[in-house]
């Protein structure tokens, strides 16, 4: 591979592609028009798959030779899945079923007339194209530019899109120093979590000194309702394969392993294709563009364990090894993989170097804040209307993200609080909605990035039952290797429990707030060290909720069973019966057309009877 080749790929595929990219209708195109399917898991799940299918058959049977029916990745909009988008003109299909293929290629493609039915309508209460839609159009797509735009499983396409020209770049017009020093000019910082500065790294690794040196990615995401790098994976690998082929090159390695986890089978099936294909290319391998460079890219599957998201972790398990963090120092920039150098990025670090080296540093150090530079994506879900992937500019409000880009609370409940950081991060209250996401702003209120979980909760939402989750999560993910882990975040856990059971006193609060910092200062990893954190936030902007479990022995939000009680309001009950029929512990009694009664003794607190009445008499406390 060359430079004139990869330009011919690039001419080549735009004149196949190139009015999806543009969303315009050009002259001398192969194609009048294209049908993309969105077949990332959370549209699969709900057979995508089979729609995509479905549309090209009818489009062979009709044909429609000037149609092209393909398949991309997360259009972001998962709450109006599935996703199928026709271009020129950008039209948003949602919530598609595969007998729905019939109507959209008789009517839309056939007939030049849209299926109106399945138009995605805008907050506004109008349909629009997907480049117009409100939530796009806050958003700045960055990490996540080519996906829902590109075939991820054709490497042409993503050339088409400017794909291995930094790399060239970087190989024959930039020297390894020159490299680190555009990642570092760009302020560019790991999505991973912890927010180093990733051209320090960089430098860190390329100046250590070793007979052998590896690039590795953590795309293992454990985090509970995290989806970002497995989305970019699934709809981009070509990304991730240049930028750690550009890394490595920069630091002097020749040798990557990317950590997937297991369970996505579809990220990691397209990432392999995409190795496949590089190597084809002559993209990774021998002599890469006629250089002296040599790289080349292997896939380590994760067995679902958390704790190998911990960088020392990650690579005991990719030796072989049971997963479990090392001491650090020394630092995996000076004995890594193997007992050598190795630099570890996460994906969406990896997913912004590309378009860094290839456009200079200005290209994205003028976005976002001052310490925090460029965009950050977000998996954005719980109680908010459009669930998703979103990728804004650093210092977007917190308060943009849920109303402007999320559509707001469903069902008119009150914002209650935001998680961020999954169970190392902290919850945000609605009174700080106004903060600025950034790596400061968020870790001065005891909350952290993370690598991109954004779960939304209201008001009906228990603070302490949310850090009883995240802690329980932490519990079970322990590798067990310090005591101050192992031990301390069980018994930290049980003292929620007395909590939301109504047994704890003032003393407990006191204690867990103790014991909370003792985890984070001994503990051995990040893990550990960040696992009291969804207690310690909650307990400083949610105290008194604490207060109410423990003193009044109720739950405000009415979530915690061992504090809920059902009552029967007598004016409003019709005496019909359906209560006490559906009741599973024969809990209700009383006579037809008479007020009934619930035995709290028997009462299971399973909420099926407030469900039943239609006449809004049950209600609990």
């Amino acid at each position: 591979m060359d430079i004139k080749q990869l330009e011919q790929i690039k001419d080549t595929t735009f004149k196949n592609v190139g009015n999806r990219f543009t969303h315009a209708q050009l002259d001398g195109m192969n194609f009048d028009r294209q049908v993309l399917v969105c077949c990332s898991t959370g549209c699969s799940s709900e057979s995508s798959q089979k729609i995509r299918e479905r549309l090209a058959k009818l489009v062979e049977e009709k044909g429609l030779k000037r149609v092209h029916v393909g398949g991309t990745g997360c259009f972001g909009l998962c709450a109006a899945g599935p996703v199928v988008v026709v271009y020129p003109d950008g039209t948003f299909y949602s919530h598609v079923k595969p007998e729905d293929a019939d109507e959209i290629v008789e009517s839309h493609l056939v007939n030049n007339v849209e299926v109106q039915r399945l138009l995605y309508v805008d907050a506004d209460g109008k349909t629009k194209p997907i480049n117009e839609i409100e939530s796009y159009c806050k958003q700045m797509r960055h990490a996540l530019r080519n996906c829902g735009v590109i075939d991820p499983e054709n490497i042409d396409e993503y050339i088409a899109r400017e794909g291995y020209f930094a790399l060239y770049k970087a190989l024959t017009q930039m020297t390894r120093d020159e490299v680190v020093d555009v990642v570092t000019e760009s302020g560019l910082r790991g999505r991973g979590g912890a927010g180093f500065l990733t051209g320090r790294k960089w430098k860190f690794t390329k100046d250590a000194t070793g007979d052998k040196k590896y690039v590795c990615c953590n795309a293992d995401e454990g985090d509970p309702g995290a989806f970002m790098d497995r989305s970019v994976l699934e709809g981009d690998p070509h990304c991730v394969v240049e930028a750690m082929a550009i890394a490595a090159y920069a630091v002097g390695a020749d040798q990557g392993y990317v950590y997937v986890r297991a369970e996505y089978p579809i990220a990691v099936e397209r990432l392999q294709k995409a190795i496949d294909q590089a190597r084809a290319y002559g993209l990774l391998g021998n002599n890469i563009f006629g250089t002296d460079f040599c790289f080349d890219l292997e896939i380590r599957l994760g067995a679902g364990a958390f704790v190998c998201g911990e960088e020392t972790a990650l690579m005991t398990s990719i030796e072989g090894h049971r997963g479990e963090p090392r001491p650090r120092p020394p630092f995996p920039a000076q004995k890594g993989l193997f007992g050598k150098p190795t630099l570890l990025n996460n994906v969406e670090t990896y997913a912004n170097v590309a378009q860094i080296v290839l456009h200079g540093a200005e290209s994205y150090n003028t976005i976002g804040t001052e310490r925090s530079k460029g965009t950050k994506v977000f998996a954005l879900g719980g109680k908010i209307n459009n669930t998703g992937l979103v990728e804004i500019p650093m210092g977007t409000s917190l308060k943009e993200i849920i109303y402007d880009i999320g559509g707001g609370i469903p069902n008119g409940k009150a914002f209650k609080a935001a998680q961020t950081g999954g169970p190392s991060g902290g919850c945000i209250p609605a009174s700080l909605q106004d903060i600025p996401i950034d790596y400061e702003s968020l870790s001065a209120i005891g909350s952290m990035m993370g690598s991109g979980g954004l779960i939304v909760l209201d008001e009906d939402n228990c603070m302490v039952d949310i850090a009883k989750f995240y802690l329980q999560f932490t519990v079970d993910e322990s590798c067990g290797k310090c005591t101050p882990c192992r031990i301390g975040t069980r018994r930290l856990y049980e003292m929620l429990c007395k909590v939301t059971e109504g047994k704890a006193t003032l003393e407990d609060l006191d204690k867990m707030e103790e014991l909370c910092y003792y985890i984070k200062d001994n503990s051995l990893c990040g893990l550990g060290q960040s696992a009291p954190n969804p207690v310690l936030s909650t307990l400083k902007y949610f105290r008194e909720e604490y207060l109410a479990h423990v003193v009044e022995h109720r739950c405000p939000a009415g979530v915690c069973k061992s504090l809920l009680k059902y009552v029967i309001d007598a004016e409003k009950c019709k005496g019909c019966t359906l209560c006490a029929r559906n009741c599973p512990a024969n809990a209700i009694s009383g006579t037809v057309k008479q007020p009934h009664q619930i035995d709290a003794d028997k009462c299971l607190k399973c909420g099926i009877c407030a469900s039943k009445c239609r006449f809004g008499a049950i209600s609990k406390m």
